[in-house]
């Protein structure tokens, strides 16, 4: 089965974005296909390369590009809810004028169109949070 992931809650203020990583891990585990995991409203904060838990604690970030990379997962980070929230990348940054970023490995920034594409292609489209 064909899955589209849709995140919407952070990574430390509600179980949401948890959930999305252990179901997405147990889906791949499984042979399912990602077609792609897009982070929207506050589920853009899973995907800051700045987060810094505590040590014993989980990096849900970091949990998240691991994954990303060792299944070649497509991440995107809504562009507007991203800006809201201060999360750049290199280009948009520049774009922004701002010194900065701060999007971690295996994320890129796009916009709502990776969301409806990743509706139609996907067989379940499942969603994670308000």
């Amino acid at each position: 089965m064909k899955f589209g992931i849709v995140v919407n809650e952070g990574p430390y203020t509600h179980q949401a974005s948890d959930t999305a990583y252990n179901f997405t891990k147990a889906a791949l585990e499984k042979g399912h296909e990602i077609i792609r995991v897009f982070f929207y409203h506050d589920g853009v904060n899973n995907a800051t390369r700045l987060t810094v838990p505590p040590q014993d604690d989980r990096n849900l970030q970091k949990l998240w590009s691991e994954l990303a990379e060792a299944h070649k997962l497509d991440m995107v980070v809504c562009i507007a809810a991203a800006q809201r929230r201060g999360i750049l990348d290199e280009n948009e940054a520049k774009r922004q004028g701002k010194d900065a970023d701060n999007i971690a490995p295996a994320f890129r920034i796009s916009g709502l169109g990776q969301l409806i594409d990743a509706g139609i292609k996907a067989d379940r489209l499942v969603t994670f949070g308000d």
